[in-house]
């Protein structure tokens, strides 16, 4: 099984070398250099714990806790209160996403230092591309700080989050 955090996104057996792209073609070499093809309409759709919010995982070392995701947002679906624990790098496909800061339409890049926090909307829905150095942490209940599938934060990706700091610097 492959998972994001605790969600379970493939209930099929991989290999060492398929665990970073669910659901990427097999390639013909063996070879740990070999592309890995993902056929992203064949992806299911995964239900975040935010309503009209779901991702196709594109790219996942959960070692390192990075992460590629497709995401769609329905229209006025809402990511609440969250920080960008790492960088985050959002190109947008169709739609609007907004924040207090600006907004990014179709064809438009907006990237996220570390430790900005904010709250982002769609008014007509949205289809964008959104890497992850390390999954943000929402704040949506009060004392508890959990991933966009409802994971408790810390126990899932904090330990994620010093390894990525070692590595970049």
């Amino acid at each position: 099984m492959l998972y994001f955090g605790r969600q379970v996104l493939l209930e099929v057996e991989t290999t060492e070398m398929d665990r970073v792209n669910p659901r990427a073609e097999k390639c013909e070499s063996s070879r740990a250099q070999s592309s890995r093809f993902v056929r992203v309409k064949e992806l299911p759709w995964q239900k975040t714990k935010f309503p009209g919010v779901e991702v196709k995982t594109l790219y996942l070392d959960q070692e390192k806790g990075q992460v590629t995701c497709l995401f769609r947002m329905a229209p006025g679906a809402r990511l609440p209160d969250h920080e960008h624990v790492l960088v985050e790098q959002t190109y947008v496909l169709e739609g609007r996403l907004v924040d207090h800061e600006g907004e990014v339409g179709p064809g438009d890049f907006v990237w996220r230092p570390a430790g900005s926090r904010h709250e982002a909307w769609t008014p007509e829905g949205a289809l964008m591309i959104a890497i992850f150095q390390v999954p943000n942490r929402f704040f949506d209940e009060p004392g508890k700080v959990t991933d966009m599938f409802g994971n408790d934060w810390e126990p899932t990706w904090g330990k994620k989050l010093s390894q990525s700091r070692r590595s970049i610097l």
